[in-house]
């Protein structure tokens, strides 16, 4: 026999599951992955998308709304995660750097939507120093991770988990949503590849996609920098004279290095020792054609920088099929498992990426290729499908939205803006008019100097405060900011003017940063290196 006590809270039990279930909240998946360059994705066009990169990508900006200037904070992994985490730009969060350790015990997305009853889940790459919190269910990887065979994270330890990365963060993220969620509750899904980021190993099945494909060539793959600042010329990113032949493009065994003090990321060669006698007989056969045509031909000067340009390129949208691949099977999920009409997908990557552009790969500038965020939002019944959305929006909006989209405010020291108006097709008169940025980290991997600036709808001005440099932009007439315009005397009011909104911008976001200019001989350390055009 049961008690009344026992009967009445099994009653109470029932009412509140059968309240859940009907709960009318979105539910949230994003998918977001590493270093995936706009330009690298058909639906914003460009160079590459006459590859077909990303067809089910393409496919989710056809049912939802494509911004087309949405741009990072700090164009660098961790920071980036940890102002979408926050809505707050680094020196806010405490996380400018990728070896700082997130402060966890500040208001996050995640956490404000557990608490008001949502199951949360992350699945992925986290990168932030500290074990995730406000996630019933959390496997991440450690710090970066590795491609093949990769380590994992959880509350219940760390175990190493056969095949590849993508391909298991995939099926882990659908096996959440499929048996691991509390089906009574809206639920926020946080899937997150640590493709297509450098040493760019993709998996078996693509590793002859592109082979018989030349990959268009950025025309700035040659530049000299000659107009720009100093810190764009000591930079480390070169193709030419960075990307390193063994560890990067896997061209050549470490015992022919003909750079051995070169690299700084030796990571993807010791992944191929991870790998399984049947990976990595696939992983070698996969490359071996081409790579004994290298050796034989012996190229040197600009030849071998258009040879080096096609391996990386054709590895990295490897690496990008497969997120794609990603994209299209949680999107098949979610309409077997009855959620489509209830379910917001998003799709974005932590910044841009250089693809060749100024014969650069990697990040970290203000520059508008790393600047430059993907985001592709599908909201069924909300937002317009295939809208593109042109207004100025950023990382820091990101938390703001997401807790907008659940019915929730934002904590008091979040500094983006809901982007949920504009996902209902509104644009309202009071919309930001100009961006903040402030890069960091220096010197360290890839030597780029730190440097704060603005970004308005048509101008663009940066400050390499620590060399006492600027650059300024005319976007409309030179988007690609090819030409440094800070010198020229047309500009002096205009320059002015963007100076003044930058300190404004400084106090607005409460940027206490030391910004002053170096001494003289600090400087000469670093202005020796320069690489005069």
């Amino acid at each position: 026999m049961f008690s009344r006590s026992a009967i009445a809270a099994c009653l109470v039990s029932v009412l509140i599951q059968s309240a859940n279930a009907s709960d009318p909240r979105p539910n949230i998946v994003f998918i977001f992955s590493d270093d995936h360059a706009a330009h690298a994705i058909g639906a914003y066009g460009g160079l590459l998308a006459s590859v077909n990169p990303t067809p089910n990508i393409d496919k989710l900006g056809q049912q939802g709304m494509l911004f087309s200037n949405c741009f990072c904070a700090n164009s660098i992994c961790g920071p980036s995660r940890a102002s979408i985490i926050t809505g707050k730009h680094a020196h806010a969060n405490g996380f400018g750097q990728n070896e700082n350790q997130f402060d966890q015990g500040q208001p996050t997305f995640p956490k404000m939507l557990q608490k008001a009853g949502y199951t949360t889940a992350m699945i992925g790459k986290w990168h932030l120093g500290s074990d995730p919190q406000g996630f019933d269910y959390w496997k991440i990887l450690p710090g970066q991770g590795v491609y093949y065979n990769p380590d994992f994270v959880s509350p219940s330890g760390e175990e190493r988990i056969e095949g590849h990365c993508t391909e298991l963060i995939t099926d882990m993220a659908l096996e959440w949503l499929k048996n691991g969620r509390d089906k009574s509750k809206p639920f926020l899904l946080m899937c997150q590849h640590k493709a297509p980021h450098r040493n760019w190993m993709p998996q078996l099945k693509y590793l002859s996609l592109y082979n018989d494909t030349r990959i268009p060539e950025p025309d700035t793959l040659f530049d000299d920098y000659a107009d720009n600042a100093i810190p764009a010329r000591i930079q480390e990113m070169e193709i030419d004279r960075h990307m390193t032949l063994v560890y990067d493009l896997f061209a050549l065994p470490p015992d022919q290095d003909p750079t051995p003090n070169l690299a700084t990321d030796k990571s993807g060669v010791a992944n191929l020792e991870r790998m399984t006698p049947v990976q990595r007989k696939a992983w070698d056969d996969g490359f071996a054609k081409d790579n004994a045509a290298f050796a034989v031909a012996q190229l040197t000067g600009m030849d071998l920088v258009r040879w080096k340009y096609q391996r990386y390129m054709k590895n990295y949208l490897r690496c990008v099929r497969g997120v794609d691949d990603c994209v299209g099977e949680l999107m098949k999920a979610i309409d077997e498992e009855g959620l489509a009409d209830n379910t917001v997908v998003i799709y974005s990557s932590d910044q841009g990426f250089y693809l060749g552009d100024y014969g650069w790969y990697d990040k970290r500038w203000m520059y508008d290729v790393s600047m430059r965020m993907p985001l592709i939002v599908k909201w069924p019944g909300v937002t317009k499908p295939g809208s593109t959305c042109d207004l100025l929006t950023q990382n820091i909006d990101f938390a703001e939205t997401f807790l907008d989209i659940a019915g929730l405010k934002p904590n008091a020291d979040m500094q983006g803006v809901s982007l949920v108006p504009l996902l209902k097709g509104q644009k309202p008169a009071d919309w930001r008019d100009a961006l903040y940025y402030h890069y960091l980290e220096f010197p360290s991997v890839h030597m780029v100097a730190r440097h704060y600036g603005i970004r308005t709808n048509r101008y663009k001005l940066i400050h390499f405060y620590e060399f006492g440099e600027w650059e300024f932009y005319d976007l409309q007439r030179d988007p690609e900011e090819r030409l440094n315009q800070y010198n020229n005397p047309d500009y002096a009011d205009t320059i002015t003017g963007l100076k003044g909104r930058l300190e404004d911008l400084r106090k607005v976001y409460k940027d206490a940063s030391d910004v002053s200019e170096k001494p003289a001989d600090w400087q000469a350390r670093y202005r020796a290196a320069d690489k005069k055009p």
